[in-house]
């Protein structure tokens, strides 16, 4: 056995470690995670017999999926749980289009939550066919993160959730009818697999290509490279999607560009 082998039959038990320690510093490792502790503190911390817990439940809706990271069914109504593993300083207020994580050296900002969580409640709320009141908006943060503005209260950190679930002792729906959300979600959810995560994510990255191509401006124009029949950017080889100019003199005329504005702002001529 050569010294390669001899180092790899030694400490291949590190390679998993390191794989594992690496995703977890993603952004979906950050959210597994995120989303991990809700589960886990939900099912410790809310009665099964009156709390019905379900965990990333992706609901078909109109052109496309919605993504919920958690649904928790009871007698005092639905609630619609949207997690957020961050750390820094949270920035933001309940009618901001965007919210704002502030590091001493560093910023970044990010979509209001209860807005993304909006389209969640509504799409639940026409499938079970509930009125608002039964449905509960919940934005969980979870990490070291530290809220620098005043939150509603439904926008908790870490098990601040608990208390606000907890909270809410009217009761807003019968026995009979949380038996039959139950069966809604679980037969109208699609099934959980690798295959309904990337419908979902190519859902979500045609709607911010949608939306960036409604910022567009002329002013990239000067970036436009010569015509070619490849669909994949030859800058940083995401693929290339169809859009429109939505202001300045070229408005209402087409052109592809990168997915993966604004960070790449190659363009073509249609």
């Amino acid at each position: 056995m050569n010294i390669f082998g001899a180092l790899f039959a030694a400490y291949w038990w590190m390679i998993p470690i390191i794989v594992v320690v690496r995703y977890c510093g993603t952004p979906a490792g950050k959210g597994f995670i995120g989303e991990l502790f809700v589960n886990i503190s939900a099912k410790l911390m809310l009665n099964s017999s009156v709390y019905h817990v379900f965990r990333d439940v992706t609901l078909p809706s109109e052109g496309g999926t919605t993504q919920i990271d958690h649904i928790v069914v009871s007698k005092f109504g639905v609630f619609v749980l949207e997690t957020k593993n961050f750390a820094g300083w949270i920035f933001g207020g309940p009618r901001q289009t965007m919210w704002t994580q502030k590091f001493p050296r560093s910023s970044r900002k990010f979509q209001n939550p209860l807005h993304q969580n909006y389209k969640h409640t509504r799409t639940l709320a026409d499938l079970l066919g509930l009125e608002d009141v039964a449905i509960h908006s919940l934005i969980v943060f979870v990490g070291d993160s530290v809220f620098k503005t005043a939150m509603p209260e439904n926008v908790t950190q870490a098990g601040g959730y608990i208390r606000f679930i907890k909270s809410k002792t009217t009761q807003l729906l019968s026995d009979e009818q949380v038996a039959t959300i139950i069966e809604q979600i679980r037969t109208g959810r699609l099934n959980p697999s690798l295959h309904t995560s990337q419908q979902h994510a190519q859902h979500v990255k045609r709607i911010v290509g949608k939306k960036t191509a409604a910022i567009l401006h002329v002013v990239d124009e000067p970036t436009i490279k010569p015509s070619s029949t490849d669909q994949t950017c030859p800058k940083c080889g995401e693929d290339l999607v169809p859009r429109t100019y939505m202001t300045g003199p070229s408005a209402g005329s087409t052109f592809t560009g990168c997915s993966a504005f604004p960070s790449c702002r190659f363009i073509r001529r249609v």
